[in-house]
């Protein structure tokens, strides 16, 4: 097949669409090009229809190593592994784009792979992969209601800015994607650091004006490269059948959506009348009874809505009842319960030292995270039986979002040096997990004692619309207005503004003004929850809990780092084992110093900066004898720092023994005299350490030359010498002649 390219300019880019050279047996296949990243797409169905009640679409992305130029960092393991949580995030990105495109009648199944070829650092491939599946399903034969595209909207420097780089993206206030129809919006995901409404929906708008310049070149493009669509049968449920239904059903129906709105009755009564419509049917009728019966329940669900009353009785902009509770784990170092409802999240911080990170590998080069949130939502939680294991993609996605709305309020590593991670236990499901989680977990950080700049509450907003007049926005959403609605929006943010947003729909209706209401709505929930949240915890706690560790960073000097380690590591060996602490240093020449014991952490300090310091002459330590020798004696007067008392620096008295003043072990008190050129250290014996000012004075004259050829120069320089070997007082005293010099007690005395 010829090759067959299509380009447009767009936000300082050029984005280019092109099929035919590569997976030509695929039904649809694209590779999309911004600026050098490069991402191949494509699409393919199965050949026969499913029996299956739902559409069984699959989305796969993967980022292959090579396309960064990288090797796997494994000594063993070379090829790539599992989807990492990026890569997963990404599949659901595109799942969440394409899937209200496709014909609901349509059960055959489908899947979409997105394969990373080449990644320059400077545009990001998701965008690229949202782009090419799209287009690939366009251009194939699977049947597809119209293009849809994804536009990512950051703000650098107060300014909003079309598909930033990545760079753009990690110092920007703001990243929104948007996927968008021509004229709907289908799909958001974004993180902010605190930004209000109104640029929220500014973003958004330039997102929905801005794909419609990317719809134009697919639709260009698929009239070269497009194919003629598959046939599918649409039958829907008639006329007669959904009034067979309704005979059956009766009036229970009613009281059937009020109980479910609560989980009452939990999916026994229900299951109980669906069986009760499948009877009336037979098996060979069995698959359209049951559509038409769940096509009937929604049907009542949204007829109340729009009516004005919820099924469980509540207004469209009322909240469950709200409990909040912390410090319910004994041992953990930070617990809380949030519950809306029937929906209830435990929440647990657990805070460690900064080699607990987490370390990330992607084309794109590696990363470190220090703020990790996890989400787990086991079969118990809606009253199932089901599998218990490695968290699927849901969970992930939800633990990504929870994590997304926490990090702008998280503090620096300077001010708050620990490893964080979160784990949102979900205890109770009846909508809105996710949003309960960041509540949760707010609470759960500040009993940690984690200083969050502020606290975050979140909310899910839900919408039930018939047409642009005729619509519910709705606040705190259950499960069946979930699934019976066309909207799950969920909003979280501080008290300034929004942090986190994700939004996926049903329906091609929702226009930003219907959004922007939602925006408005769901800013009036965060703040009466957050104020609920305040009333069980005002602030963060201002100490970490007993069991937590207790870390201090502080810096030294580089070129000290060798003295820190010791030869083999011995020596920050030594005061991991004296004090019980943990000692890491990095290359920039960062100690951190953790335990879970404040004294020894203190302790280690301690060693640490006596070890690390700076010893300048004249400084006096409280050393220890570590050897004696016939010259004299050494002593150690920091960890791993030893010096040299010389005989003749040991006391004012002629010493012939330095055994007979000091033995191994003993504490004395010494002065620094010098520094040689090697960095050893000279010391002299302080007999008295509140010495005055004149003894100060003396040593200090003393320590400039008193031994060996330094001690013969120190008095040439005070006496200046003689052509007949004797020594002139340069002070105008007497003079005395090399062969009648005094004895050392003697000429110390003279010199005092």
């Amino acid at each position: 097949m010829k090759e067959l390219k299509e380009s447009i300019e767009i936000g300082g880019k050029t984005l280019t669409l092109s099929t035919g050279k590569l997976a030509g047996q695929s039904n649809g296949a694209v590779v999309v090009s911004i600026g050098e990243t490069v991402v191949l797409c494509t699409a393919v169905s199965s050949v026969m229809d499913t029996d299956r009640d739902y559409f069984p679409l699959t989305v796969d992305y993967m980022e292959r190593l090579y396309a960064g130029g990288r090797i796997k960092g494994s000594r063993w393991i070379k090829r790539e592994g599992r989807p990492t949580d990026e890569e997963i995030l990404t599949s659901r990105l595109i799942d969440r784009s394409i899937r209200p495109l496709f014909p609901y009648a349509y059960k055959k199944e489908v899947q979409v792979t997105a394969t990373v070829l080449s990644v320059d650092l400077v545009n990001s491939p998701d965008i690229a992969a949202c782009i090419g599946a799209s287009t690939a399903i366009v251009i194939s034969d699977i049947p597809f209601k119209e293009p849809v595209v994804t536009v990512r909207v950051g703000k650098v420097n107060d300014n909003l800015t079309l598909f930033p780089t990545v760079e753009e993206i990690n110092k920007g206030e703001l990243d929104v994607t948007v996927s968008v129809t021509k004229n709907a919006v289908v799909m958001i995901e974004a993180g902010a650091k605190e930004v209000d409404e109104k640029t929220i929906a500014k973003a958004i708008d330039l997102a929905v004006s801005e794909g419609g310049k990317v719809i134009d070149l697919i639709e260009k493009f698929a009239k070269k490269a497009g194919s003629a669509k598959q046939k599918y049968s649409n039958d829907k449920v008639d006329l007669e059948t959904k009034k067979r239904i309704e005979k059956v059903v009766g009036n229970k129906l009613a009281s059937l959506v009020t109980k479910m709105a609560t989980k009452e009755g939990s999916f026994a009564d229900y299951e109980q009348l669906r069986n009760a419509v499948v009877d009336e049917f037979g098996n060979e009728e069995k698959s359209k009874a049951i559509e038409g019966f769940e096509d009937l329940f929604k049907e009542r669900v949204r007829q109340m809505i729009l009516a004005g009353k919820r099924p469980d009785g509540r207004n469209h902009d009322q909240i469950r009842d709200l409990t909040s509770e912390v410090s319910i784990l004994p041992r953990t170092h930070g617990s809380a319960v949030f519950a809306r409802g029937q929906t209830q999240v435990l929440s647990v911080t657990t805070l460690g030292s900064h080699t607990f990170e987490q370390l990330l590998e992607s084309a794109e080069g590696e990363e470190s995270k220090r703020y990790i949130h996890h989400y787990s939502m086991p079969p118990y939680a809606t009253g199932e039986v089901g599998k218990v294991g490695y968290p699927n993609r849901r969970e992930i996605g939800h633990g990504a979002l929870a994590e997304r709305a926490l990090i702008p309020v998280i503090p620096s590593e300077e001010d708050f040096p620990y490893t964080i991670r979160v784990v949102s236990e979900v205890t109770s499901s009846n909508g809105s997990t996710s949003m309960a989680s960041v509540s949760g977990s707010t609470l759960s950080l500040m009993d940690a004692g984690v200083p969050i700049t502020n606290p975050v509450s979140g909310i899910a907003m839900g919408l039930v619309i018939e047409n642009d007049k005729k619509y519910a926005v709705l606040t705190d959403i259950v499960g069946i207005e979930d699934i019976s609605g066309d909207m799950d929006f969920k909003v979280a943010g501080t008290k300034n503004g929004i942090t986190a947003l994700q939004l996926d729909v049903k329906t091609l209706k929702l226009t930003l003004p219907i959004l922007e209401a939602a925006l408005k709505q769901a800013r009036k929930a965060r703040e009466k929850i957050l104020e609920a949240m305040l009333a069980t915890l005002a602030e963060p706690r201002k100490q970490v809990s007993k069991f937590a560790p207790k870390i201090k960073v502080i810096k030294i000097d580089p070129f000290k780092i060798g003295e820190l380690i010791g030869p083999g590591g011995k020596t920050i060996k030594g005061i991991i084992a004296r004090t019980g602490a943990d000692v890491d240093v990095e290359d920039d020449g960062t100690v951190h110093v953790t335990a879970v014991d404040e004294s020894a952490m203190l302790k280690a300090i301690d060693e640490v900066n006596k070890l690390t310091k700076e010893i300048l002459p004249n400084e006096i330590y409280e050393g220890q004898v570590k050897r004696v020798e016939n010259y004299g004696a050494f002593v150690e007067i920091l960890p791993g720092r030893e010096g040299l008392v010389h005989v003749s620096d040991m006391s004012e008295a002629f010493v012939k023994d330095p055994s007979t003043l000091v033995k191994v072990g003993d504490k004395v008190s010494v002065r620094v005299k010098g520094i040689d050129n090697l960095g050893r250290l000279n010391l002299s014996m302080v007999m008295d350490p509140s010495f005055d000012k004149q003894k100060e004075e003396r040593d200090h004259d003393r320590s400039r030359g008193r031994s060996g050829m330094d001690r013969g120069r120190g008095r040439e320089e005070r006496f200046g010498r003689r052509r007949d070997g004797g020594f002139r007082d340069r002070t105008g005293g007497p003079h005395f002649p090399a062969s009648n010099l005094l004895e050392p007690k003697e000429r110390r005395n003279f010199r005092e």
